[in-house]
């Protein structure tokens, strides 16, 4: 399927920084909650079944890409803001990050 520009454009990427990730008990499957700080929007929070290859400490100061235009979405007794991007490979998934460090916030496209 192909969109067009007016389609990718409807998507909100931005780079945040992880500044809290903890262990999400309540989930179904292993999973963190994060606390992304997007800059001019704000923090927004998440749930991300990254527990393959992150500790909730390594991702503290990490820089990540997200989707931060999609509805809240209720996950157990948390309410997930954005959707943090990566790619799942055998070994689990992997962020997108940066290559160096930016301005918290920047939008991607």
């Amino acid at each position: 399927m192909t969109i067009n520009w007016d389609d990718f454009d409807k998507v909100d990427l931005r780079v945040g920084t992880v500044l809290k990730a903890e262990v999400f008990k309540e989930a179904r499957k292993p999973a963190y909650k994060l606390y992304i700080d997007f800059g001019e929007l704000g923090e927004k929070k998440t749930s991300a079944q990254i527990t393959d290859q992150y500790t909730p400490e390594g991702l503290i100061g990490k820089q990540v890409i997200a989707v931060v235009n999609f509805p809240p979405k209720q996950i157990a007794n948390f309410m997930s803001e954005c959707l943090v991007l990566g790619t799942l490979g055998s070994e689990g998934v992997t962020l997108l990050t940066t290559d160096q460090k930016v301005q918290n916030g920047l939008k991607i496209g």
